[in-house]
Formats: structure tokens, C-alpha cells, sequence
């Protein structure tokens, strides 16, 4: 799936993330802000790009916020931002396969 605009999905509050998609033409572009990068950085990133590969998303710069988000959470705002960034409000395929 491609990235068409910028999307963001998620907050700022406590056990949450802020994730923003935007397109991108290099491959994955991921910046990551954590309180808790030292203890969970690789396994957010691993979260985050498992759910970008699942998605089949190629190009796209992303950014996490992360306020201490389980990985479902994580996985969920991911979904949300790709789906926003190319319209899609209505009959969400939530965690499944999307090719």
C-alpha cells in the first residue's frame, strides 16, 4: 500500500502513541521518540515495521511518539495513519492481511 498524504493517528496521553505517516520515495524512514527507548527502542521499531510489512508499505517517513503503548496499541496506529493517508474510513480491515 502506498502512503499518498500525511496522516497521524493516536494521542499524546499516558499509554498511547502519536504516529504520522507521510510519503516517502527511500524506503523507511523511522524516527522514533520514546521515555522509554533505552528499555523498548528495537522492540517499537520491530512493532512498527512488522506492521509497515504487512501493510506491503515500501516508501514512507514515520515518526512514533511513543507514551509507553503496548505493541497492539502500536499496531493499531500504525494501521490508522496508512489507512488515513490513502482515505480509507469505512470497512477497515483491522489487522488482516492487505495486499
Amino acid at each position: 500500500m502506498e502512503v499518498k498524504g500525511t496522516a497521524m493517528a493516536g494521542t499524546l496521553e499516558s499509554s498511547d502513541a502519536q504516529v504520522t505517516v507521510e510519503p516517502g520515495t527511500n524506503g523507511i524512514e523511522l524516527t522514533i521518540e520514546s521515555s522509554v527507548i533505552n528499555q523498548y527502542g528495537r522492540k517499537i521499531r520491530a512493532t512498527v515495521m512488522e506492521t509497515l510489512e504487512r501493510l506491503d508499505v515500501k516508501n514512507a517517513k514515520v515518526t512514533v511518539v511513543d507514551k509507553g503503548a503496548l505493541d497492539c496499541t502500536l499496531k493499531a496506529r500504525v494501521e490508522g495513519a496508512v489507512f488515513r493517508s490513502n482515505g480509507i474510513t469505512e470497512n477497515l480491515p483491522w489487522g488482516g492481511a492487505i495486499r
